[in-house]
């Protein structure tokens, strides 16, 4: 018998002061068992980053093109050229900071030619306190600005920071 995804239910309060974004999210997130809270998270700032009035991870335009693909890991090369080919803007966000690096020199090159791509991490400075903020109902703050984001529930604040790779 497979085991079932866990639900979580969040309301996110996104204050993107670089893109002059203030929006609240009602989100319902379905972690799968092999998923932990700090996989979860990533999955949360990803979000956040790119936040919109639709809540996708893959943003189409009115006429059914892909505006954004958004993949959180480290993709494969096929996939990558998949996603290049199909969407106007490609954002990849590499969490595991040592493997990610290998991943990135791997690809780098194979990948140069693709313009609508950004490739970036994401460096938590605090890891400690992400099971503090991961409940099953969560009211959790995010605040970018100038390239660090802050997630909080009022009480723990976790802060992070993204860097491109080159």
């Amino acid at each position: 018998m497979a085991l079932k995804a866990t639900i979580f239910k969040l309301d996110l309060q996104v204050d993107n002061i670089d893109q002059h974004y203030y929006q609240a999210h009602q989100l319902t997130i379905a972690r799968h068992p092999s998923e932990n809270n700090e996989r979860m998270l990533y999955r949360i700032i990803a979000f956040a980053l790119n936040a919109h009035p639709e809540p996708d991870l893959w943003r189409h335009a009115d006429n059914g093109e892909i505006e954004q693909w958004i993949e959180l890991g480290h993709p494969d090369e096929k996939r990558l050229r998949k996603a290049c080919g199909r969407a106007q803007q490609v954002l990849v966000y590499s969490y595991q900071q040592r493997s990610g690096e290998i991943w990135w020199q791997q690809l780098s090159a194979r990948t140069r030619n693709s313009d609508n791509l950004t490739v970036a991490q994401i460096i938590i400075n605090n890891s400690n306190i992400i099971d503090k903020l991961i409940s099953r109902q969560m009211q959790l703050n995010c605040t970018i600005q100038d390239g660090t984001i802050w997630l909080t529930d009022g009480t723990e604040t976790l802060e992070m920071t993204t860097q491109s790779f080159q």
